[in-house]
């Protein structure tokens, strides 16, 4: 299998969520055939569809695989069970959250995976930095670049600029 770029968004609005997203990135770099090659900036996220939660820390980091989709999503899973998280009901509060939005320019339906991300090109928490990261990224579906895709959202949830020297440390560790 060759190699493959993917991007993960990465979110936490439990607990230390600075750390809870960079102890993601560093798990995601110990997955098998998987190497974490950039990162976006942190952003601090107000929640959408929810109220009466705390704010979301969200990034999204560029992943080189050579592994099939449904195995980086194995791989996924496991580092959230491993740090915690326990899936009850949708768009709970959680300690992490981790998302395949898009696998080089696959597109992806079954029972359970979706690629594209089906919120992706809805969701500012993730096009902002999708968009910092690899702003002429084309999404395979709407052939549209990240950049556009934020730029045509309308006024949404706020998204604000967090941190991004602890989440470069990460990738470089």
């Amino acid at each position: 299998m060759g190699s493959t770029i993917a991007y993960i968004g990465i979110g936490s609005n439990l607990g230390d969520k600075l750390f809870n997203c960079r102890y993601a990135i560093k798990k995601i770099s110990q997955l098998p055939r998987c190497q974490v090659a950039g990162c976006s900036a942190v952003f601090k996220t107000e929640p959408e569809g929810v109220t009466g939660q705390g704010w979301y820390a969200n990034c999204v980091a560029q992943v080189r695989v050579t592994q099939s989709p449904s195995q980086l999503l194995k791989g996924l899973r496991g580092i959230e069970s491993d740090m915690g998280r326990v899936r009850r009901k949708r768009w709970e509060a959680r300690i992490i959250d981790l998302d395949i939005l898009l696998f080089g320019q696959e597109v992806i339906e079954s029972d359970n995976l979706i690629i594209p991300h089906p919120l992706l090109h809805k969701r500012r928490f993730v096009l902002k930095p999708l968009s910092q990261l690899a702003p002429h990224l084309v999404h395979p579906v709407l052939k549209l670049t990240m950049s556009q895709l934020l730029n045509k959202l309308s006024r949404g949830a706020c998204v604000e600029l967090l941190n991004n020297a602890a989440i470069e440390d990460a990738v470089r560790d």
